[in-house]
């Protein structure tokens, strides 16, 4: 659930839904999801149930549900979005960060002990994370993004955050991890990753071999989608109490 775009995608079905974030209010388009928080849970619920709520209402039994989040999103937006999840009636919620879920989607080998760092340019957020032995080692967010772009926000700005993100992480990293990623490429997800100048500036500035995920729109839906396939004691999901969204341990 992005804030300019929601994507679904079923075991049986592949990519079912890839459509708008928006829900009608009387006359008016809302939009439940802005910035990487579910600002109306009913609106968002209600979205959902638009997509998918036939087909889920259909099955002989109620869905497994994974949930891609962005990588510092806080707890009240798990608990905001299961809440708005529960309207399509899971058995389970497993949650996945969408840093993990864009290099699965992207094939990456998360058992690869090569560092990778992921760049997300979304509708309404950046995020730059530094992967390390499948796990999430260091993250940093900006509240940007492509719907931002204009007079007022030029392209430059959204490739400047980056740079300096990852020059932050640079900066507190004690370790090569970072420098190793570097040197191996940053893989670029998200709609930005479908603009060749943002890719190419990201390149430039930080001397190094920027490269787009295929298919990057839909790279953390697939990712999400693999790592259930996997069963759902892949790493990389994390089981979350239906009620509030709380992590849990997944049982063995």
């Amino acid at each position: 659930m992005g804030s300019a775009r929601t994507r679904v995608w079923s075991r049986d079905g592949g990519l079912l839904a890839d459509m708008p974030s928006t829900v009608l209010t009387g006359e008016t388009a809302g939009r439940p999801v802005r910035r990487g928080r579910v600002v109306d849970v009913p609106g968002c619920a209600r979205m959902l149930h638009r997509l998918v709520g036939d087909r889920a209402a259909r099955r002989r039994h109620r869905p497994v549900i994974v949930l891609s989040c962005p990588v510092l999103s806080e707890q009240d937006y798990r608990a905001a979005a299961v809440r708005a999840l529960s309207a399509l009636g899971p058995s389970t919620v497993l949650v996945i960060d969408s840093a993990r879920a864009a290099a699965l989607g992207a094939r990456a080998d998360l058992a690869d002990r090569r560092p990778l760092l992921v760049v997300d340019v979304g509708a309404g957020l950046v995020e730059v994370t530094l992967l390390a032995d499948g796990q999430v080692a260091r993250a940093r967010q900006a509240r940007l993004g492509l719907e931002d772009i204009g007079p007022a926000l030029p392209v430059g700005r959204i490739v400047r955050a980056v740079t300096d993100m990852v020059l932050d992480m640079l900066r507190e990293d004690g370790t090569a991890s970072t420098v190793d990623a570097l040197d191996r490429g940053p893989l670029v997800t998200g709609g930005g990753a479908l603009r060749p100048e943002i890719v190419y500036r990201i390149a430039t500035l930080l001397d190094t071999p920027a490269r787009p995920a295929p298919a990057p729109a839909t790279a953390v839906v697939r990712g999400a989608a693999a790592a259930l396939l996997s069963g759902p004691g892949h790493p990389a999901l994390v089981a979350c109490d239906a009620r509030d969204g709380t992590p849990q341990g997944l049982r063995r």
